[in-house]
């Protein structure tokens, strides 16, 4: 249980009182339809997470998306995509087809970017979840002009995938081709074969290996070629040729095709993989080597060590806070869910626990001043190094807790103290219920809640702190009210965050933060 008696001090009586419970049952705060909306689209993937089924989350995203203005929808579609998004961006064109069509065009081509967003925006609009079946005719437009403009291999490599494939989405739209050369290429993609003299060169020099398994592999997707009898020598060869984002993305696959087996090969993918040029070029963020390191199984020493190696540059991109930092990672129960939800076997291995971790040791790894409270029911002594790898860190926090949550525990010990900062930061999912169980079982929205309380009274001593609340998981609700001048609440999570962060620290983002962050997207 939370301190009762600094509960019913003078300066903690000042907070705003609760106006919702949260999920876990628990005193919280209601957040603003955008907020709201927000939070959802760059943190959730409809996927099961720890409180809420994916079909819940889809019915929540629909109404939120429905109640806010068109322009704000295509703003967060934008920004969503940005981050790598895949889901939620698709399903806010798919309403914005139904409710501003001229919403729709201004953001289509700078949403649907590759062939995967395609397939997953007309899925979408064809289940009828966002209000119709039919693509409509601007939806049509829109497509048949992206297909128009699309340059032939990159179409090449997009008819990979289905449900619906390609092949089935150029036949609704019946586009039209602009020339013989496209009109050659699209009846190849529908299976059509047409003057194959005309065919881009990357199409003959894949139908020409296909036949033979002779000469160079063609530079096109490893899905095109995986039902091919290749060689070792082949997959080999699509190691050294493949980009650094797909060397990290499949060093399982080339592990089971016997890559990995020929010493000089483990040796020039870990140079790849540490390569601070190419890790630059490939804009590589912690988050995704983490997905990395960890997917990667029994891998050998030198691609474990060049994976770490690569998180230590990466996170040059993490910054330096002014004065004193206090990173509070959430490692309760409910934070060992997978950050992505469920998704039956495409279930990500990385939980929201790890990314807290790793938001804790990043900071740490660029701020070694800072100080890190872990915390679950209560706040959980551990020691780390900042000298140790973040890798190695992120796994401390990890494997460090369980039981429910406390979000309050932190400040709570910091006012006990009387110690000072100036930002204060949460990775959490938010759904804190130790500290005012009580008071929501008794129908409880006439206290504030404990994070609340407790905040103001740190404030009261150090007016001049931050507080940035990160939420992991898809919320409504929030611990600490919106519209808190010095309080910044951030929906999921993506390397950019850090970002934000350092403009908050600094002074340097308007008085909406988070929704104004979204609201500033060029469209």
């Amino acid at each position: 249980m939370a301190n009762k008696s600094l509960f019913k001090n003078t300066r903690g009586s000042t907070a705003p009182a609760a106006d919702t419970v949260n999920e876990a049952g628990g005193l919280a705060y209601k957040l603003s339809d955008k907020a709201a909306l927000s939070q959802y689209v760059a943190t959730g993937c409809f996927g099961n997470t720890f409180y809420a089924s994916a079909k819940e989350e889809l019915k929540t995203v629909l109404a939120l998306a429905h109640a806010v203005e068109p322009e704000f929808l295509a703003k967060l579609a934008v920004y969503a995509r940005g981050t790598h998004m895949k889901d939620t961006p698709a399903l806010l064109l798919a309403v914005l087809a139904t409710k501003s069509p001229e919403m729709l065009r201004r953001v289509f081509s700078r949403v649907i970017d590759n062939g995967k967003m395609l397939r997953n925006y007309v899925q979408i609009v064809r289940s009828g979840q966002t209000g119709r079946k039919s693509l409509g005719t601007a939806g049509k437009r829109l497509i048949q002009r992206w297909l128009i403009e699309r340059p032939p291999h990159k179409l090449f490599r997009d008819s990979v995938g289905d449900d619906p494939r390609l092949r089935d989405i150029m036949r609704m739209v019946h586009a039209t081709p602009k020339d013989s050369s496209q009109e050659s290429f699209w009846s190849y993609l529908v299976g059509k074969e047409k003057n194959p003299d005309l065919l881009p060169e990357l199409v003959k020099s894949f139908e020409s290996f296909k036949k033979t398994q002779e000469g160079p592999v063609p530079e096109v997707s490893w899905e095109m070629l995986t039902a091919l009898p290749l060689k070792p020598a082949h997959w080999k060869e699509i190691a050294q040729k493949a980009g650094w984002q797909m060397l990290r993305m499949n060093l399982n696959t080339f592990k089971r095709h016997g890559v990995l087996e020929d010493k000089g090969m483990v040796a020039l993918i870990a140079d790849r993989l540490r390569s601070h040029e190419e890790i630059a070029k490939a804009r590589v963020f912690p988050y995704q080597l983490m997905m990395a390191y960890m997917a990667a199984e029994d891998m050998p020493r030198e691609i474990d060590d060049a994976l770490q190696g690569a998180m230590e540059t990466a996170i040059e991109n993490v910054p330096e806070l002014p004065g004193k930092t206090w990173v509070f990672p959430d490692v309760s129960g409910s934070m060992h869910s997978p950050v992505t939800g469920g998704r039956g076997s495409a279930t990500s291995k990385v939980q929201c626990v790890h990314v807290a971790g790793l938001v804790a040791a990043a900071v740490l790894r660029k701020n070694p001043g800072a100080g890190i409270i872990p915390f679950h029911d209560q706040v959980v002594d551990l020691r780390v190094n900042p000298r140790d790898s973040v890798m190695t860190n992120a796994h401390k926090f990890a494997t460090c807790g369980s039981g429910g949550t406390d979000c309050s525990a932190p400040l709570q010990l910091l006012n006990l103290r009387k110690e000072t900062g100036d930002t204060l930061i949460y990775v959490s999912d938010n759904q804190s219920w130790v500290d005012s169980w009580e008071n929501a079982w008794m129908g409880g929205a006439q206290y504030a809640t404990g994070t609340m309380q407790q905040w103001r009274a740190f404030k009261a001593r150090n007016p001049k702190a931050k507080l940035v609340c990160i939420d992991l998981q898809p919320n409504k609700t929030a611990q600490v009210k919106e519209g808190e001048k010095d309080v910044l609440q951030v929906g999921g999570f993506s390397d950019r965050v850090f970002d934000i962060v350092k403009l908050f620290a600094q002074d340097r983002l308007g008085a909406d933060h988070w929704v104004g962050v979204l609201d500033k997207t060029e469209i």
